[in-house]
């Protein structure tokens, strides 16, 4: 059973900033792509943003230029840096892998206050 274990949310002002933190315990965590996923009240699930072995990443529209991942394979943790946020950030953010696996973690919230 994959463990991944999301902290770092919060309550924090339009503008703010906010780092979110993954401990995983992801078999083969260097070979694999890993993600952050958030869901906002009444909304799907949806993608934020990946990372692949070659730390080479990809972004929703919406936080490109405001949010970037990274990863330290040697703690098989990946980070979310979230910059100028915006109240439609606000949601439960999770880490996986990508393709999502079936194991999700308990989330993180994040709050943006307008």
């Amino acid at each position: 059973q994959v463990q991944l274990v999301e902290s770092g949310g919060g309550l924090v002002q339009s503008g703010g900033s906010l780092t979110l933190s993954c401990a995983t315990s992801v078999s083969f965590f260097n070979s694999k792509t890993m993600a952050w996923y958030r869901q906002a009240p009444g909304k799907q699930r949806e993608f934020v943003a990946s990372i692949d072995r070659g730390g080479n990443r990809i972004y929703v529209n919406s936080v490109k230029g405001r949010f970037t991942i990274s990863r330290d394979n040697a703690k098989r943790t990946v980070f979310l840096q979230m910059n100028s946020l915006k109240p439609e950030d606000a949601a439960v953010y999770y880490c996986n892998t990508f393709p999502q696996s079936t194991s999700w973690g308990q989330g993180t919230q994040v709050t943006v206050s307008s």
